[in-house]
């Protein structure tokens, strides 16, 4: 019988004038990822603190999200003995 997992990301953000900076990270067993993003303002953009957020978080989920597939590729290369090209 197959049992569901499920998984929770923490994101986190630090704020400042013209930056918005977001921390993704992932706990699996004993394995720990943690990818980030930036978001930067220009001077004459007016401030609107949610797409500042989108945009960091949308980039420490990509982050995050390559080294997941780095990670698997990492362990089918042990598990195979030989270097692996995953396909899209």
């Amino acid at each position: 019988m197959q049992t569901d997992t499920t998984w929770h990301v923490e994101l986190t953000f630090a704020e400042d004038e013209r930056r918005t900076r977001a921390d993704a990270v992932l706990q699996i067993r004993d394995r720990r990822f943690h990818g980030w993003g930036q978001a930067k303002r220009a001077p004459g953009d007016p401030s609107v603190p949610v797409v500042g957020e989108e945009l960091a978080a949308a980039r420490a989920l990509s982050d995050l999200s390559h080294q997941l597939l780095q990670a698997a590729i990492d362990s089918i290369e042990e598990f195979e003995g030989h270097s692996v090209t995953i396909h899209k």
